[in-house]
């Protein structure tokens, strides 16, 4: 293969792809990518998961090199559980809207106004965050490491006001929360959710818990992404409403291929719920990347130490 053929001219994506299965080989390298990416990508990882599911792998490999086909702070808590390894993510302005919304500053003022609350964060926040944090949880386990606590426990969660809610609601706690959402699930609404419904009356609707209460409140199972895509294999329905981002799509449906899955838009011009920052990543992109080993991960020894303890406390709950 010519090596100067990708700026060169033009490829196709399976030149890429083909490219990149053979530098990943020759690195020693292993791809984990979230269920938001792109189909292409998902079918070429060594692991596909949530963010729970992604934390393990990264915690557990002996590869190499650790490319995050995801969203910065996944890769971030990869680099935090593999100091000594490489990390590189395709694109380092995929963020997200979630981790964006708990600037460090305001929330180190906000834990000043609750001296007395432990801090349980969504991993879905920033290495800065993290080092505040008590102990981390992700959709999956968000209610039992809520739970672990006594119930007199004061608790700040942060930084998804909809997933504290949800956990409140379910534990009956009543824990502090910060005023933060992921965009791509807050947007939707239980208006045009109804209208789905009384169109589809045979469908059931899956929801993620980082939606709004009143979305939740029509779901027929909430779970979180991996959670999502078990309910679908196990469940005899047949066609579902799905409230999250569109790329579960993609392993739903090879893993259900007689079954309909229609996903809740975030408007009225699209028939899609897509993340931006998640889909800033492409096969172009994850190629480059491992070829120049870069962009990495980087971050400072202190910063890895503080981050690191509470995401361990959650492996160990969880």
């Amino acid at each position: 293969m010519n090596v100067n053929m990708f700026s060169t001219q033009a490829q196709h994506p399976t030149d890429y792809k083909d490219a990149f299965l053979k530098l990943k080989k020759e690195k020693q390298a292993i791809l984990l990518a979230h269920y938001y990416q792109i189909p292409e990508i998902q079918d070429i990882a060594d692991f596909v998961g949530d963010s729970l599911g992604l934390a393990r792998q990264a915690g557990t490999t002996s590869a190499d090199i650790i490319i995050f086909a995801g969203v910065h702070f996944m890769a971030e808590t990869a680099k935090i559980l593999n100091p000594a390894k490489q990390v590189l993510l395709p694109d380092l302005n995929a963020g997200c809207s979630l981790a964006d919304s708990c600037p460090p500053d305001a929330f180190a003022a906000f834990l000043k106004e609750h001296p007395d609350h432990i801090v349980v964060s969504y991993i879905n926040c920033s290495a800065a965050i993290k080092t505040m944090s008590d102990v981390i949880c992700t959709s999956s386990n968000a209610v039992k490491i809520v739970s672990s606590f006594p119930p007199e426990q004061k608790i700040i969660f942060a930084p998804d006001r909809n997933l504290g809610a949800y956990v409140n609601s379910v534990t009956g706690r009543n824990m502090v929360l910060w005023n933060g959402s992921c965009e791509v699930h807050d947007i939707l609404t239980s208006e045009r959710i109804i209208r789905m419904k009384a169109e589809n009356p045979d469908a059931l609707l899956i929801a993620h818990p980082e939606c709004k209460a009143p979305v939740l409140a029509l779901a027929d199972f909430v779970g979180s992404t991996t959670a999502l895509l078990d309910y679908t294999i196990k469940s005899t329905a047949t066609r579902f409403i799905v409230a999250t981002e569109s790329g579960i799509l993609h392993p739903m449906k090879k893993a259900n291929p007689d079954k309909e899955f229609l996903i809740v838009p975030a408007d009225e011009t699209c028939h899609c719920n897509d993340c931006p920052y998640m889909k800033m990543n492409t096969m172009e992109k994850l190629y480059l990347c491992l070829k120049n080993e870069s962009p990495q991960i980087l971050m400072d020894e202190e910063t890895i130490r503080k981050a690191a303890r509470p995401v361990y406390r959650m492996l160990e709950l969880s």
